[in-house]
């Protein structure tokens, strides 16, 4: 069953959306307003989200009913507890916070279907699962759930619709009085919880036991899709994954509600998570982006901490990303740019000219339920409250991008220049699957915004230089579009062969025009006049599939005829074309290759490889030896005769005479 358990929202942080009207699943069946936010429409942040203190309210347990829980909290987070766990040995002295620390630390690492390094999960029962496909505000959610259902925790978020705060946690779905929101089941009384009925025994027996839910099996996140998870079938998706994730199948039911109702606007609001001192940072904190005053925004998982010597930190990441992947676990050279940039509540400006301190963004660290008062109440616990930073404290908050800077240790130029090419790598990739992918186009724009500083700073290099040296043709191809005012950032169906036809399609007409003297700019892929001619009829035309467009998210601009390109600071491909093309590039001539010039001497298609981080000198011995000299002097070609680095494992073919061009992936 498809579900589209989706509410009333009103407010985004520090914006409106239109409202829209929703047709919602079965057994969610009134129809409300909703906002919408990365592919999906989701309830409002409650409009308190910045004025809370250590405390914030949740729903009075006068209300609360036996027949809407989830599952049952006895525990609490700041609670010590003796016994041995999932990442933890008994007597450990631990909070159950920080072992939910040193869970998230556990995670292993695995390859996803889509080649990626990602995560993978052990259940309490021995089984291990590699992660499903989440967007990257889910991923945070969903592992939060995870654990504080399989240990008796208490957990909730808190949303809004036109009637008030709504509360979705271990106690149901309820409003502010404790009451069932109408639409949503009683929990407890639709579905079935294993636990008891499999306590004492094996694993071994647990999982050859192991009790399916039809309903839970057969549900989805969204109707393209992009949760199937191949490695449980054919046609599996999240909710088939939570079906084997669980015994108490009340969670799965729980998850799948959750996760389409909440984005990361609610793990920016300070209801649900607190702003958190760099210093105090651990696994399983959160790193929000927010660029824009509406919706959109970006959150990774703090993943693991190193502490060097001198006391510095190395920290990696994982983010899921919409269209839904396995979620990417980030290195530290990426992890570092995310940290230090302004878009996580830094003292930068954003387009729309709002400082990024006050959008919600930067690091966080989840509250914990307790019972105070007659009610729940998610607080900053007492024990982190020196680590806690006020919502609208905005010196502090920006000052946090500085003191990251200091305490995740220098990053050299080069560093810094070899984590944006990263991003840009992951981003391109992204879309040679989902070519569609606004979100990826926007990263992709993000990371080159940043190389432009960086190069201008650190080695005087331009604008228009950057883009000879870095950009490939396929940016230009694919655009980055604005979300709000583009069919196509609805569209996740589309595919890695849509992806080839435009790419030749392009090619085949700049070849056409460069052996007339002439340059042709490039045709976007995106929709003009409603639809996505030439391409789909070149693809036609060869024998090409092509996938017909579809609302695949939620879509409020389903009707634009002409998707509208951003305005980002790019070189027109004309000013460009023969660097991005390859055509003022000579025959290579090999020499030694020398570390840190971004520079391909050594004519294998292969730029600085043999050398290691920060410089040092490649023997050109085919051994990768390492001389230990610097050379930190940046990216330049001139002189080289070689031809220009490829960071992406993509190649341009061409011939001697610059025509002929072809375009594949190696």
């Amino acid at each position: 069953m498809f579900r589209t358990a989706l509410l009333l929202g009103a407010a985004l942080l520090s914006g409106c959306a239109a409202p829209v009207s929703v047709d919602l699943a079965s057994d969610e069946s009134t129809a409300r307003t909703a906002d919408f936010e990365a592919g999906k429409w989701v309830m409002g942040p409650s409009p308190s989200f910045r004025s809370q203190g250590y405390t914030a309210m949740g729903p009075s347990t006068a209300g609360l009913s036996g027949s809407t829980a989830v599952w049952d909290a006895p525990q609490r987070w700041y609670s010590v507890t003796d016994e041995a766990g999932l990442a933890w040995d008994a007597n450990s002295g631990l909070t159950w916070d920080e072992k939910y620390a040193a869970w998230v630390d556990s995670l292993a690492q695995t390859v996803s279907e889509d080649g990626h390094a990602t995560v993978e999960l052990e259940t309490p029962w021995g089984r291990t699962l590699a992660s499903p496909r989440l967007e990257c505000a889910e991923m945070a959610m969903f592992l939060r759930v995870t654990f504080a259902s399989w240990h008796g925790l208490p957990f909730y978020m808190t949303a809004w619709t036109s009637s008030g705060d709504v509360h979705f946690g271990h106690f149901g779905i309820v409003d502010a009085s404790g009451n069932r929101l109408s639409g949503y089941p009683n929990f407890a009384n639709s579905y079935s919880d294993h636990t008891a009925a499999f306590a004492g025994m094996s694993d071994a027996d647990v999982l050859l036991g192991w009790p399916d839910d039809a309903s839970l099996e057969d549900d989805q996140l969204t109707s393209q899709g992009d949760d199937a998870v191949a490695f449980l079938g054919a046609d599996a998706y999240a909710g088939a994954y939570f079906d084997e994730l669980f015994l108490n199948k009340r969670a799965g039911h729980f998850l799948m509600r959750l996760l389409v109702n909440f984005g990361s606007m609610h793990l920016a609001s300070a209801r649900n998570t607190w702003n958190l001192d760099p210093h105090a940072l651990r696994e399983g904190d959160l790193l929000l982006q927010r660029w824009q005053s509406q919706g959109i925004g970006h959150t990774v998982v703090v993943k693991e901490i190193d502490e060097l010597a001198g006391g510095n930190l190395d920290v990696e990441v994982i983010y899921g990303s919409m269209p839904r992947i396995q979620p990417v676990w980030y290195p530290v050279s990426i992890a570092k740019s995310y940290f230090t940039s302004d878009k996580s509540g830094g003292p930068g400006m954003s387009s729309e000219g709002m400082p990024y301190s006050e959008l919600g963004g930067g690091l966080k660290r989840w509250r914990t339920p307790i019972v105070m008062n007659g009610a729940w109440q998610n607080i900053v616990p007492v024990s982190d409250r020196d680590s806690w930073i006020g919502s609208t404290d905005y010196p502090a908050l920006e000052a946090r991008i500085q003191t990251f800077s200091e305490i995740l240790g220098p990053m050299s130029p080069t560093e810094q220049r070899d984590g944006l090419l990263e991003r840009i790598r992951i981003a391109r990739d992204n879309l040679a699957a989902r070519p569609a992918s606004c979100a990826n186009r926007t990263r992709r724009e993000e990371a080159f915004d940043e190389l432009y500083t960086l190069m201008a700073d650190e080695w005087g290099i331009t604008r228009a230089e950057v883009d000879e040296t870095y950009r490939e043709l396929e940016d230009y191809v694919f655009a980055e579009l604005e979300y709000s005012a583009s069919k196509t950032c609805c569209w996740n169906s589309s595919t890695d062969v849509m992806w080839q036809a435009a790419m030749d399609y392009n090619v085949e007409q700049i070849e056409a025009a460069h052996a007339a003297g002439q340059c042709e700019e490039v045709t976007v892929f995106k929709a003009s006049n409603g639809g996505y001619e030439p391409f789909r009829q070149f693809a036609l035309d060869r024998g090409d599939a092509w996938v017909a467009w579809s609302a695949d998210e939620a879509c409020p601009q389903a009707n634009v005829l002409d998707d509208a390109e951003s305005s980002a600071p790019f070189s027109a491909f004309c000013d460009v074309e023969d660097a991005v093309m390859g055509w003022d590039e000579p025959t290579c001539t090999p020499s030694a290759e020398v570390c840190g010039d971004a520079i391909d001497n050594d004519c294998d298609g292969i730029v600085d490889d043999g050398c290691t981080t920060g410089g040092g000198t490649d023997t050109g011995t085919g051994t990768g030896t390492d001389t230990g000299s610097s050379s930190d002097d940046g990216p330049s070609c001139g002189g080289c005769g070689g031809r220009r680095a490829d960071p992406r494992g993509v190649a341009f073919l061409f011939g001697l005479g610059g025509l002929g061009l072809g375009f594949r992936r190696r």
